[in-house]
């Protein structure tokens, strides 16, 4: 499992977003953004992209904690209600899994434990083992 906590360290875009991750299993994650002035777009609400890239990284970890690298093939997200300040969490969990096809649901909540945002996404599981170089 240390293994998947390094390669997650790398996500330089996430690091940048200010998103810390909190937990992460084979098929589940968690993870905190405390919103900042930085999130916020021109109404002052939290920019649809910090949500949405919130909720990818823990797609992400939920998807690649198996050991075997998984990459998006599709992502939809739903903006519940709109938030402005505090932090927000997302927490995800893996619907279905084949050889080949993962599913995911991430739920994005404020402080007040409020839906923000509801995300699904599809994974591709290739071959490729986290931290072994990829095959062509």
């Amino acid at each position: 499992m240390q293994a998947i906590w390094d390669f997650f360290k790398k996500d330089r875009f996430a690091q940048h977003s200010g998103i810390e991750l909190l937990e992460i299993a084979p098929g589940r994650a968690k993870a905190k953004m405390v919103i900042t002035d930085a999130h916020l777009n021109g109404v002052n609400v939290v920019h649809g992209g910090a949500i949405f890239t919130l909720a990818d990284l823990v797609f992400a970890a939920a998807s690649n904690a198996h050991g075997t690298v998984a990459v998006a093939i599709n992502a939809s997200i739903w903006f519940v209600t709109a938030a402005r300040q505090g932090t927000l969490y997302a927490e995800g969990v893996e619907t279905s899994r084949n050889p080949k096809l993962a599913t995911y649901s991430i739920k994005v909540t404020d402080d007040a434990g409020q839906t923000v945002a509801l995300f699904e996404g599809m994974v591709y599981r290739k071959k490729d083992h986290i931290g072994q170089p990829a095959q062509e």
